[in-house]
């Protein structure tokens, strides 16, 4: 299985559909909370299921419930609060809604997306360590 995540922060729409199109994902799973906000530009809810379709031939999904919730964003960044305490509410999450339970075709060959420029303090690499971690066999790769 392979696992695919992206940002789309600090990447213009070319930059971004051109690593997208050339990566192999079969998907777009989008995994924001808020997928609408103005401040998205190209990375709107419905932008994104045509630019997906028409750029990528690609299908594009959204699943919150592989986002955090508004009281742990909140709190890590417009609280500036701490990686760690972030990151170990958001495993608890994940852990509680028990998301390995999710259909796995859905996420194979998928590309999570999430805001953040980098894997490196975001939460779509949370998501795909913990299905890695629970499914096992499972290859993850930053775009």
């Amino acid at each position: 299985m392979k696992i695919f995540t992206i940002g789309f922060t600090k990447k213009n729409a070319e930059q971004f559909f051109t690593k997208l199109a050339a990566s192999g994902a079969t998907r777009l799973v989008d995994v924001r909370l808020n997928n609408v906000s103005q401040l998205a530009g190209f990375a709107k809810k419905t932008d994104l299921r045509y630019f997906c379709q028409a750029i990528c031939r690609m299908e594009y999904l959204h699943l919150p419930e592989l986002a955090p919730t508004a009281d742990i964003l909140t709190d890590y960044k417009k609280n500036q609060g701490d990686w760690e305490v972030y990151q170990n509410k958001f495993l608890t999450l994940m852990a509680q809604r028990k998301i390995e339970q999710i259909d796995r075709k859905i996420i194979d060959g998928g590309c999570l997306l999430c805001s953040e420029d980098t894997p490196h303090h975001c939460h779509r690499r949370l998501v795909a360590e913990y299905f890695a971690q629970k499914w096992g066999g499972v290859e993850v790769r930053h775009l």
